[in-house]
């Protein structure tokens, strides 16, 4: 077995289930390295699939789970979970930057810990396990991964309002308000946004598509080390 398959073997291990290797490739490959090598299938249709599968077993728990819930508080805790910033999170936990195919630009501008990168092949792979598991198999790998998001209820406000949840926090700690700066690179067709923010000793980044969710992706690492703290 190469090397290669040998971190997929593993990979798939802490997915707990097995995905066809064709697929897994697939759900892989990010459109910077199709672009780069002769425009090969990206796995932009398998996240689309996976974005579904993703929302549906995640409402049909949230709904089964919380009888007490109104719509609109299940509807926030939805969002939360399946947010770019909590798939990201989940990724990093099974280390799935490191498997990612991706451009040479991307690797050197730190793709493989991109917040949207790492949610989209999160998606990816959901759609690639639908497709060589079915749908109850797809479902329960959604569940074990999100089950430690879904069990901490103090990260729903934080992760549906990072900023404000951040301003909250530093002003409960005694701190001055976060300051936030933004640059923005890339082609105005395929624009990328590095925010950073700024609140006592704290300082860190967050990666989006836009200026507004790469706030909110730094604003949220910010809460999460003062929420230690406090």
């Amino acid at each position: 077995m190469t090397r290669n398959n040998v971190e997929r073997a593993a990979l798939t291990e802490k997915l707990g289930v097995d995905i066809d290797p064709e697929l897994l490739s697939l759900a892989l490959t990010h459109r910077s390295f199709a672009y780069e090598n002769g425009g090969v299938p990206h796995n932009e249709r398998l996240e689309f699939l996976g974005d579904s599968v993703l929302g549906q077993a995640v409402t049909v728990r949230l709904f089964t789970r919380h009888p007490d819930l109104d719509e609109g508080s299940l509807a926030k805790r939805r969002a939360s979970v399946v947010s770019t910033v909590a798939l990201a999170e989940i990724a990093r936990t099974i280390d799935l930057g490191a498997h990612i195919r991706l451009g040479r630009g991307e690797i050197l501008t730190g793709g493989r810990d991109k917040d949207s990168i790492l949610a989209d092949t999160m998606e990816a792979l959901i759609g690639a396990t639908f497709l060589s598991a079915g749908p109850d198999a797809a479902s329960a790998m959604v569940l074990r991964l999100v089950e430690p998001l879904m069990a901490d209820p103090e990260r729903y406000g934080a992760a549906m309002d990072p900023k404000t949840s951040l301003q909250e926090i530093a002003a409960r700690l005694g701190l001055s308000a976060p300051v936030y700066g933004v640059e923005a690179t890339g082609p105005d067709h395929d624009r990328r946004f590095t925010a950073t923010v700024a609140v006592g000793d704290v300082s860190t980044t967050g990666e989006g598509s836009s200026k507004k969710q790469a706030e909110m992706a730094a604003a949220l690492t910010a809460w999460r080390e003062l929420d230690a703290r406090a």
